[in-house]
């Protein structure tokens, strides 16, 4: 078998063993500066008259927008930011709104990070002056101490992306500390999921120029005497284990996971023939990978039909003999298929999400027993989830790409399933319908989903989610009618209801509705 391309060779150096420890061409008015995400297109064609049409057309093309043009989850900057402050050895700086700031620093706290977030503070002269790019140089200048950091990343959000300040400008590296300069605006990058793409993608981008000019510092772990196979996407952390005992009858193993812990994680993963992508969305990284002459193999193992699949499609990108595959195949499918009938799904459940793996979800619970009408996902079909969608039409199940709070709210109110795996929005609204929901970041993607330890993980908490149908209607019962109209707030007697009031303020809307179309048809 053949263990990378040949093309593509990876070299390491000695000091791979060092101990590893933990101006603007445009730019937005004053007025334009307090607008964000949710401004839509306006934020969009700033950015592309402040010259930023390369990077506006990259992201159209990598995350191709849905029927929003802008985000209707958490400020997407949040993946690239938890993807750094994740790694060893690396600081983060944000470039962008006192608010938009705040409110990432404070939920990436949320989320366990452990270390500070870089901020480079800006108001509307510094931003037209050009001022602010001196103002993040000089705080990367600072920052760079090689005795403490392999990398610095550096973050332009909304605002500064749309002014077109040039973090391309920025040194490639300061002290041998590696400069990495991304923008994540909110009306170029649709998920947070999809940005964790755009910073592992830039990095791999920069490694991979490292790779090409000559050796490299080796893993920490050292290299393995076994071809390995790189993991795409974020997963639960026993997921790699359970992948890596699955590939090991091929004679293969696990590599690293993209998004990496470290930096000289990069140089392993490039090293690595083919590359799983568990998760389909990381289109930049993919670039990156099949740039460096390697496979790339869609879906994962899970469940049944899933291992199967997979197996038998990472074993023949390695040119792994066909008994050698079946003796993998063989080695797991009875105990997957023994733990997905110890404990059985009987009930009808919708999934959706904005993690990237609800296709996979809804395998599991099809190949579990549940009945899942419907699957919506507000990350993009690529080639590497079609094997996927296909699988889940040929069962009856509606798969909707891009999907939207209201696609995925609709779903469950038409369906009214027993139980209702979703985003916040969609398990408050399925609750106030008295539908038991369970939030899929917190609740499923903390759980296993590959290999057998994956097929019995799913069962316990949505059976236990689906015997609470019986408290949802009293709770139902009990507040019927509270938080709605009227009656929300809080309320010591009755509201004070003023219809008057309510008459004289449609009229004024309709007033200013007819003024408006009187004054497109100008």
């Amino acid at each position: 078998m053949t263990e990378t391309r040949d093309t593509y060779r990876v070299a390491y150096d000695e000091a791979g063993e060092v101990e590893v420890v933990s101006a603007p061409d445009a730019v937005l008015d004053a007025e334009s500066e307090k607008l964000g995400c949710h401004s839509g297109t306006e934020m969009a064609d700033a950015a592309r008259a402040a010259g930023q049409s390369e990077i506006m057309d990259q992201f159209a093309k990598d995350y191709p927008m849905g029927p929003h043009d802008r985000p209707q989850s958490m400020c997407p900057a949040f993946g690239s930011l938890r993807v750094g402050l994740r790694m060893r050895r690396t600081a983060t700086i944000l470039s962008g709104s006192a608010c938009c700031v705040y409110g990432l620093t404070f939920v990436s706290h949320f989320y366990g990070a452990r270390r500070s977030v870089g901020y480079v503070p800006f108001n509307s002269e510094t931003l037209v002056t050009g001022k602010l790019f001196e103002d993040i140089r000089e705080s990367v200048h600072d920052l760079a101490d090689p005795e403490k950091l392999d990398a610095i990343v550096v973050t332009n959000l909304c605002v500064p992306s749309a002014s077109g300040v040039p973090l391309r400008l920025l040194p490639s590296e300061i002290n041998g500390v590696r400069i990495v300069g991304i923008d994540v605006p909110g009306f170029g990058i649709p998920t947070h999921a999809e940005a964790k793409d755009v910073l592992a993608g830039a990095m791999l981008n920069y490694a991979r120029t490292e790779i090409e000019a000559g050796p490299v510092a080796a893993p920490a772990s050292g290299k393995s005497d076994r071809p390995q196979v790189a993991l795409l996407g974020e997963m639960f952390p026993a997921d790699p284990m359970m992948i890596g005992a699955m590939l090991a009858p091929m004679g293969l193993a696990a590599g690293p996971v993209v998004p990496c812990r470290e930096w000289r994680e990069l140089y392993a993963a490039l090293d690595c023939g083919v590359v799983a992508a568990i998760h389909p969305f990381y289109t930049a990284s993919v670039r990156e990978f099949e740039a460096a002459g390697r496979k790339v193999v869609g879906s994962a193992p899970v469940g049944r039909d899933g291992t199967m699949t997979w197996l038998a499609n990472i074993g023949e990108a390695y040119d792994v003999p066909k008994d050698q595959i079946a003796a993998a195949q063989n080695a797991f499918l009875p105990a997957i298929d023994g733990a997905l009938q110890g404990a059985r799904v009987n009930g009808t459940i919708t999934v959706s999400g904005y993690e990237g793996s609800e296709l996979l979800v809804a395998r599991l619970l099809i190949e579990s027993g549940a009945n899942v009408p419907y699957v919506g996902t507000a990350c993009p079909k690529t080639a590497w989830n079609i094997a996927d969608k296909e699988w889940l039409e040929a069962k009856g199940v509606k798969v909707k790409f891009r999907a939207s709070l209201e696609d995925d709210c609709a779903a469950m109110e038409a369906i009214r399933p027993d139980l209702a795996i979703g985003t916040t929005p969609v398990v408050q609204k399925g609750k106030e319908l008295g539908i038991p929901s369970l939030y899929f970041t917190n609740l499923i993607s903390a759980r296993p989903l590959m290999g057998p330890a994956g097929a019995g993980s799913l069962q316990e908490v949505v059976n236990a989610a689906m015997g609470n149908k019986a408290r949802m209607d009293h709770m139902r019962e009990f507040f019927e009618g509270v938080g709605h109209g009227d009656t929300a707030g809080v309320w010591e007697g009755s509201p004070n209801v003023r219809d008057d009031f309510r008459a004289l303020n449609t009229k004024k809307l309709e007033r200013a509705a007819k003024a408006a179309k009187a004054a497109e048809m100008i």
